[in-house]
């Protein structure tokens, strides 16, 4: 059997019962909700993927869904021994934090970050002011809150602009890189209006773009690899973005990389993800400034999980690790903890 390690799969796997939270992207299809507005909610085939790993260890798996279907389940008496939680959420700065908070507040383990980690790592503003004071390299950065904020920022031209609070590359396009102060008034309106929450404005970097995975939690985490997101001639240009995700297959290559520039960028990770206090799993962006130096842009406490189009998962293929390895590893890291 491919157990989680075999000391645990022989003495607990029969007894262990664990759930599966989630926000499927049907379900908010189905209600309304736009493409770009569920870009980071899960397909079908993810939750079937990360189930058959749970059963193949000798777990049982229930499907508990997202934080309304998991709130109806508590009350009705429902518990488990873990849950396996990648639900992002629908609302807020701390909607990533809800299932946690949820769960903590019924004393149940689960994977990945707890509601603080989660909450700190999804605004972008916050975490790089977190990461700047613990010395990490980021770029130079200016939250807008505002549009009366937009006057305020005294950064030099190029400057890179997004969302402060979302993934999957949305509100990020070929325009996201400003040149101008005109371009910058009309970036910054536009983002402020179509997703309701502040832009975050940094110094563009022109070099190289890495995304590195991170596995375990503290002194037990380690740099799984990097890949080099390289677009294609195709892609839309200047950024990963929300397009150039969607469509990775035909835009977008990715290149296992272990120069010094990316062992340096491994390094800068693994700083920034133990900084933060995230857990068992995640991904961080990095890219690099003129003179080759990689500088954190984002963390995924949260990361994609699907078997095929998830960058973790991706990486994890090139390093030879397999789908099931990095679940069982994951579940591994989430009991650990849950059993100190």
């Amino acid at each position: 059997m491919q157990g989680v390690d075999n000391l645990t799969v022989s003495r607990v796997s029969k007894k262990l019962k664990i759930g599966l939270t989630y926000d499927l992207r049907d379900d908010y299809l189905k209600e309304g909700y736009g493409l770009e507005e569920t870009a980071e909610f899960d397909l079908p085939d993810t939750i079937e993927a990360i189930e058959k790993v749970i059963l193949d260890n000798g777990f049982g798996a229930d499907r508990i869904g997202n934080i309304k279907a998991l709130t109806r389940r508590l009350v009705e008496g429902n518990r488990w021994d873990l849950v396996f939680n990648i639900a992002e959420g629908m609302y807020g700065f701390g909607r990533e934090a809800q299932v946690p908070a949820l769960l903590e507040a019924y004393n149940i383990p689960y994977t990945f970050s707890d509601p603080l980690g989660h909450a700190v790592s999804l605004h972008k503003g916050i975490t790089k002011q977190i990461l700047r004071d613990l010395g990490i390299p980021t770029p130079d950065f200016a939250v807008v809150n505002n549009a009366k904020d937009i006057d305020k920022v005294n950064l030099p031209f190029p400057l890179f602009a997004k969302p402060v609070a979302e993934g999957t590359g949305k509100g990020i396009t070929a325009l996201s890189k400003i040149t101008n102060r005109r371009n910058l008034q009309k970036v910054c309106k536009n983002l402020l209006k179509t997703f309701q929450q502040p832009v975050l404005i940094e110094t563009y970097l022109p070099g190289r773009e890495f995304t590195v995975g991170i596995l375990g939690t503290g002194k037990d985490a380690r740099a799984l690899g990097a890949l080099e997101v390289i677009l294609k001639p195709d892609a839309e240009k200047n950024a990963y973005s929300y397009e150039n995700k969607e469509h990775y297959d035909k835009l977008v290559e990715y290149t296992l990389v272990n120069d010094d520039e990316a062992q340096k960028a491994m390094e800068i990770s693994l700083m920034a993800w133990r900084g933060l206090d995230l857990k068992d799993a995640g991904r961080i962006d990095l890219r690099s400034n003129v003179h080759g130096v990689p500088h954190f842009m984002e963390v995924n406490s949260l990361a994609g999980l699907n078997p095929i189009r998830s960058d973790l998962p991706i990486l994890c293929s090139k390093i030879g690790m397999s789908y099931h390895k990095l679940i069982s590893a994951i579940i591994k890291s989430a009991l650990k903890r849950a059993r100190k």
